[in-house]
């Protein structure tokens, strides 16, 4: 396919260029996807506010952008499995197929992945884009773009539910509301968890997961988070707590909201270097801490519980904004963070 596509550059913090460029040609194995929807990360945010996200720095300039959905455009020549006009979601990491975690199947933890959005690596804002077939996943008819984007977020919900070893019965605890949090959400009761409670300082993030179905939300602005989640709980806290929101505050509020017995999943990318946890308590519960890293093998499961209807990603959704206003959209994220709950950039098709 011959032709100029616009690619949305981050030069510094809180900017963003267009930057014109030839449409990439296709390698034998991978696809040209026109990109129609990215979602806005955490991560985003991060590299687009401060110039690094953990203990990564930014590498200006940056194509950030990597919750990708489009159609395919042209198929390289070994492409076998997907053809022009499949809408598909793009799985952002590329593992190296051949260290000790690929051939174990925590692709996840490979130390040589190159994902979409890490320094030095381009990622999604970009008008049309290259990427191999094998981390392509094609869409049902019934699912859209949108939704194909949610994918990547929800598999970290589904992957939390996974390692917290979520199934029927269960009770569970999430610290933070945004995308992941309620992802995690979405995730534990597709898992079978049925008593779920959620704790924010942000209210629209709270009553959102009270509409996707927490069985009670705590505003920890207005009451003690702690003391209200044990009184919900009968003083005995749930088998299930997740740290999505990143803080050195809600790291350190798990242990006394675990149960005996339970486990920790700490989720959310924390700025601070060293955390210090009550191990006390944890040794007399006999608490697992344990956390989690993006995710592995969930494409396929991510699409098929969207597009049964059993997980509704969408709803999670709150904001969109144009490509064409790409700065104006991540300036009001930012500007606007205790009204956004997660906002989709959409491309003109």
């Amino acid at each position: 396919m011959e032709g100029k596509m616009r690619v949305g550059l981050t030069p510094k913090i809180r900017t963003i260029e267009y930057e014109v460029r030839d449409i990439p040609k296709p390698k034998p194995n991978e696809v040209l996807v026109k990109i129609l929807h990215v979602g806005v990360c955490g991560s985003d945010l991060h590299f687009y506010e401060f110039g690094h996200h953990g203990t990564a720095e930014a590498k200006f300039p940056m194509v950030l952008g990597h919750e990708s959905a489009g159609k395919v455009v042209e198929a390289g020549s070994a492409v076998k499995g997907l053809k022009v006009g499949d809408k598909i979601a793009l799985e952002p990491g590329i593992p190296c197929g051949k260290c000790e975690f690929c051939r174990g199947g925590r692709y996840n933890l490979c130390p040589d992945v190159y994902f979409m959005a890490c320094p030095g690596i381009e990622g999604s804002f970009a008008e049309y884009m290259t990427w191999p077939e094998e981390m392509c996943f094609k869409l049902p008819d019934k699912m859209d773009t949108i939704e194909g984007a949610m994918i990547e977020p929800l598999n970290v919900g589904l992957h939390t539910a996974r390692m917290s070893e979520a199934k029927p019965g269960k009770t569970a605890t999430i610290l933070g509301s945004g995308c992941i949090g309620l992802c995690t959400l979405l995730s534990l009761k597709a898992s079978g968890v049925a008593e779920i409670y959620v704790v924010d300082v942000i209210e629209k993030r709270l009553n959102k997961a009270k509409a996707l179905g927490a069985t009670a939300v705590i505003n920890a602005k207005q009451t003690d988070g702690i003391a209200k989640a044990l009184e919900l709980t009968g003083g005995r806290g749930t088998d299930i707590v997740v740290d999505s929101a990143g803080t050195l505050q809600t790291a350190q509020q798990t242990v006394a909201l675990l149960k005996r017995g339970g486990i920790i999943t700490l989720v959310g990318m924390s700025n601070e270097p060293l955390i210090p946890l009550d191990l006390a308590t944890t040794l007399e519960k006999e608490g697992r801490v344990q956390t989690l890293f993006r995710y592995c093998n969930l494409y396929p499961a991510g699409i098929d519980l969207v597009s049964s209807g059993f997980i509704p990603v969408k709803e999670i959704v709150t904001d969109y904004y144009n490509f064409n206003n790409l700065q104006e959209g991540l300036n009001f994220n930012l500007d606007n963070k205790t009204d956004v709950v997660k906002m989709v950039i959409e491309f003109d098709d």
